[in-house]
């Protein structure tokens, strides 16, 4: 087993810490601190050819895999722009796969050529405030009319919808209690985010400013039949196609957020002299962030496992969940512990760990929670009975 990576993937890490490093910490707390879209840290990824690395080539993209994806995810996350840096690309890197695997040659040339060239951004309707993690239970609903269908319903931390002239909506088609099974009966379309018809309603939050979370209210939008993706009623089935790559970018950006306030600490730690020393000579310093290291790379070896498993068409649930649950702790765990290596100063905004921290609490919660992550393992690995 070759754990080293190519040249082609240390090039693709080289070039996109080049572009980040364009980005300094100041670019993102003001970003942070005001709550603005990074949209010239989007406009240089998107000249890079970047949001395209898992887009057709005959559009515009780069036609790589799962693995040069996560790869491209950990570089942007730990070149400091962090969770909001990760956000500003991650929907062009999944959400849009259900086209790319079942969409038209019309529908992929009008939907993802715009996001391959940044020209267009999209969001991700998805989430329910009622149903949660069980997406089955999604009542938004899209109703037969001539020519297309109409919409009415609600989404819930949608994020960039607050930017986005796109959303690629996930709706009922038939309602659940006429289905044979749960995962029956829901659609997905891309469409415009029309906003006469859309209500988008921003979300303030803990962390991650910069990057807009929203709830959305949709009334009576008229979605034209060519805007749908695939079979009507297959919508669920067609959205697995996202889930396991979704899982493997995430995991990559928080193992991302963990190097990052990893090297902040350390190198707090060399510098920073208290009773004659330096406090990185002491072991109540080196131990803990020495296990931060062990946590860092565990959740690499597993996100890249995940990664090569999805790009070599072999089943890769169980690992793909696991990296994400593994790069959420890393990076939560790790962030914590370089403000405590910061000490007073780590609640100051000026040494970003703070920041860090905040961004990432959010790799523990999203896209699924650590003990629905556990209770599938328990499941599909361990043989045990399924118990949500």
């Amino acid at each position: 087993m070759d754990f080293d990576l190519t040249e082609e993937h240390l090039a693709i890490q080289d070039a996109v810490a080049k572009v980040c490093s364009d980005f300094d910490d100041e670019y993102w707390t003001e970003k942070d601190t005001k709550a603005e879209f990074p949209h010239e840290f989007h406009r240089a990824m998107a000249e890079g050819g970047w949001l395209g690395i898992t887009m057709p080539e005959e559009l515009g993209g780069s036609g790589l895999g799962v693995t040069e994806a996560a790869l491209m995810m950990n570089a942007v996350a730990k070149g400091g722009g962090g969770a909001a840096a990760m956000s500003t690309l991650q929907i062009n890197l999944f959400a849009p796969h259900p086209i790319v695997v079942l969409g038209t040659p019309e529908q992929k040339e009008r939907m993802l050529a715009p996001l391959i060239s940044g020209s267009e951004k999209t969001c991700f309707g998805v989430t329910e405030a009622n149903a949660g993690l069980n997406t089955t239970a999604i009542t938004t609903f899209a109703g037969r009319v001539d020519g297309g269908y109409v919409v009415n319903g609600s989404k819930l931390w949608t994020s960039t919808a607050q930017e986005a002239d796109n959303i690629l909506l996930l709706t009922r088609t038939t309602p659940l209690a006429e289905c044979t099974k749960p995962t029956d009966g829901m659609t997905i379309f891309f469409t415009r985010l029309n906003r006469e018809k859309i209500e988008v309603q921003r979300i303030p939050k803990m962390g991650r400013s910069a990057v807009d979370s929203n709830a959305i209210f949709i009334e009576d939008l008229f979605i034209p039949e060519r805007d749908r993706i695939g079979d009507e009623g297959k919508g669920f089935y067609y959205l697995l196609h996202s889930l396991n790559p979704e899982r493997i970018i995430v995991a990559a950006g928080a193992v991302g957020i963990a190097e990052d306030a990893l090297r902040r600490a350390s190198r707090y730690a060399q510098e920073r002299e208290v009773f004659g020393r330096v406090i990185g000579q002491n072991q109540g310093i080196q131990h803990p962030l020495a296990e931060n290291w062990c946590q860092i790379e565990a959740a690499r070896m597993m996100m890249l496992k995940a990664a090569d498993l999805y790009d070599s068409g072999k089943s890769c649930g169980a690992y793909a969940n696991a990296a994400k649950f593994l790069g959420g702790r890393a990076a939560f765990d790790t962030a914590t512990q370089a403000v405590l290596t910061h000490g007073g100063m780590g609640y100051a905004k000026e040494y970003q760990v703070e920041r860090l921290l905040r961004e990432a609490m959010l790799q523990r919660l999203t896209p699924v929670s650590e003990q629905l992550i556990l209770s599938f393992i328990a499941e599909k690995e361990l043989d045990l009975p399924r118990s949500y």
